[in-house]
């Protein structure tokens, strides 16, 4: 098996053929690693990856303010050096990403500060915020700068330094002709726009030496419109290695295609390995390729193939932190997988400690222990969707004796409508595994088992956990109740068809992803919403909302917005929309208006039982809160400091995680 294969990067001998790719981490208030990092950190070596590469760290922050871990100060020397203990400990190999700065992406102090970047161009988060171009003589103290960061990784103990050169950050910026409008010696063609990666280089390899392994992460395509095609991008990977990187790490797209970058669950798997090949193509250097390569028969494929030599996993490897052993012990069936929701980083993001939805001990490796019960505990869960089943299993693993009833026919609750288009099939990847695993436990399972309050309270449990989920929640609008209206889950789910000529009520997530799913079919698909704009209280990342948004243009949905329907009719739709009732022919109307929790039980138990709530049976909500609820429930059965109630436990997910 390739993925197994020792390989070499320059001097450095690597163990396998997987990397953990750079994702950016909290630090310490002066920019140092935080033990929560390196602990992060030293999981995923213990995990059996073989080379680590770190988040980006600030060489200087002379010209921008901290936005990342920062190298030089005698603290970050001392982390440097702990991490690589740690990472070797384990038989991994270190690579510290350094950058010089993140130019037109940073956050300014406030919209009236300029960032300094390679040119005068718009600030990305700050529209109409001219970015001030770097003089010549701050380009050649960066030089000297990056230089200087490499040295110290190196002293510190790393087995290799990668140059942060893509994605439309700064050093990216003064290579595109896109960002970098210079007339000076760092502009023009790409000879010029290279000058300045080319210096860093060169001032990288004198100050560690010859034989110390230098990647270089750079972005062939960006895949928008004036950004950098293919041809050039093949061109800057010989003039890099001309330069005398040891490998070329392959990255796509920039923010303003940000899925391409930073795959979501819209995206296909290996999306990115195509890009990787054509790169391979034109270097002798080690070609290092991530983009949803987390299925490893997906991942074997690409090196076999030769599309890489060396396959990196980001956010899967926050979701499966052993991910390498796996594979080596023919545990593949028992990865976790990804799901594309980029929780991870919209907590980061949103200024949180990272967080992974199907991962709770993710950057929580020691905080959230699962300890075994002192005395024998017998618990009951009704419902298994993704907060019920992560419950049973994170209980079962502590010793207490589980019972799961779930009164439909599988298991899988909501999973199986947010899996159910063939653009999720990471989600539905997920309730596969949860299923498996859940049976795979010391866990009771009884499907087609709906419980009294009578039945439970007679039980004898020590526990009872509603994770019963939510229904639709239902308008009343003259009609609904036709026979050719169907709620949404039922058609994301296959158990109702819908005809050629669609009309769903309702362009939140749900609604929208379901009308990009009957587009791959019907003829036409029309989203009336009340609101002036879809999607308007969907809370997720950037670059899923650019992919979504991308999904929903290319499928051709019609939106009526600031719309409200009076009733719907044997074969059409009426609604009033800026004062004008108007009629819309359709053979499917789909609803998509939200949730209602199925809390009926628990004013029944309360009193009776020792009952907690948790997942869309508190309120409807996302998968990190079903899992982080039943994760955190299950741990604290049996804890000397009360059970939370029913209000309490999806709070406690978001708090602890």
């Amino acid at each position: 098996m390739k993925l197994l294969e020792p390989t070499q990067i320059g001097s450095m001998t690597l163990r396998n053929r997987v990397f953990m790719a750079p994702m950016g981490t909290t630090t310490e208030p002066d920019g140092s690693f935080s033990e929560r990092s390196i602990r992060y950190y030293e999981e995923r070596a213990r995990g059996g990856f073989g080379l680590i590469i770190t988040g980006a760290n600030q060489v200087t922050t002379a010209y921008e303010q901290k936005a990342c871990n920062i190298i030089g100060t005698d603290r970050s020397k001392e982390q440097l050096a702990e991490i690589a203990n740690r990472m070797h400990r384990h038989g991994a190999k270190l690579c510290i990403q350094i950058t010089p700065g993140l130019g037109r992406m940073q956050l300014p102090f406030s919209d009236a500060v300029a960032p300094l970047a390679a040119s005068e161009v718009e600030s990305y988060w700050f529209p109409g915020l001219m970015c001030k171009p770097l003089s010549v003589e701050q380009i050649e103290d960066l030089v000297v700068k990056m230089g200087e960061g490499a040295r110290i990784a190196k002293e510190a103990g790393a087995d290799s330094v990668e140059i942060h050169g893509y994605g439309g950050y700064l050093m990216d910026q003064f290579s595109s002709a896109l960002w970098n409008k210079r007339k000076d010696q760092y502009g023009g063609d790409l000879a010029g726009r290279l000058r300045f990666p080319l210096e860093v280089i060169a001032s990288v390899r004198e100050a560690v030496g010859p034989d110390f392994p230098v990647l270089y992460k750079f972005t062939p395509f960006h895949g928008v419109e004036g950004g950098r095609e293919l041809e050039e991008g093949l061109e800057m990977a010989r003039m890099l290695e001309a330069a005398g990187v040891d490998a070329l790490h392959v990255d796509m797209g920039c923010y303003e295609a940000w899925y391409k970058a930073i795959p979501t669950v819209y995206q296909p798997a290996a999306t990115q390995a195509w890009l990787a090949a054509e790169v391979r193509k034109v270097v002798s250097v080690p070609v290092l390729s991530t983009g949803k390569l987390n299925n490893p028969a997906v991942a074997e494929k690409a090196l076999a193939d030769g599309q890489a030599d060396i396959i990196g996993l980001g956010h899967g490897a926050l979701a499966e932190p052993h991910w390498v052993n796996k594979v080596a012990e023919n545990r593949a069936h028992d990865i976790t997988p990804c799901i594309g929701c980029n929780e991870c980083l919209f907590a980061g993001f949103k200024g949180g400690h990272y967080v992974c939805a199907v991962n709770p001990q993710c950057y929580a490796e020691d905080m959230n222990p699962i300890t075994p019960v002192e005395r024998p505990t017998r618990a009951l869960v009704l419902g298994g969707g993704p907060g019920g089943m992560e419950f049973a299993l994170t209980a079962a693993e502590r010793g207490i004796e589980v019972e799961l009833w779930e009164k439909r026919p599988q298991l899988g609750g909501t999973l199986l409508a947010a899996g159910g288009p063939s653009f999720k099939q990471d989600v539905m990847d997920y309730a596969t595994h949860l299923v498996n695993k859940v049976y795979r436990a010391n866990i009771t399972v009884r499907t087609m088992k709906d419980g009294t309050a009578e039945e439970i309270a007679e039980g004898g449990w020590d526990k009872v956990v509603l994770a019963t989920g939510a229904r639709h929640s239902v308008p009343p609008i003259p009609g609904i109740d036709g026979a050719k209206v169907a709620m949404a889950n039922d058609v994301l789910t296959g158990a109702k068809p819908h005809g050629k000529r669609v009309v769903v009520l309702g362009a939140g997530l749900v609604g929208c992803e379901t009308a990009a799913m009957c587009a791959q079919t019907a003829d036409s698909v029309t989203v009336i919403e009340a609101a002036d704009t879809i999607l308007a209280t969907v809370e997720h990342c950037r670059n899923n909302e650019l992919a979504l948004e991308q999904l929903l243009e290319d499928s051709q949905i019609e939106f009526i917005t600031g719309a409200r329907v009076n009733e719907f009719g044997a074969d059409a739709v009426t609604y009033e929309q800026a004062g004008e009732v108007r009629s819309l022919e359709a053979d499917t109307f789909i609803i998509a208006t939200g949730y209602t929790p199925n809390d009926e039980l628990l004013a029944q138990l309360e009193g009776k039982v020792d009952v907690s709530v948790i997942g869309d049976a508190v309120e409807a909500d996302s998968i990190l809160s079903a899992v982080h609820g039943g994760f955190q429930l299950a741990r604290s059965i049996g804890a000397e400091e009360a059970v939370p109630g029913a209000e309490t436990v999806a709070d406690q997910a978001r708090t602890e995680s």
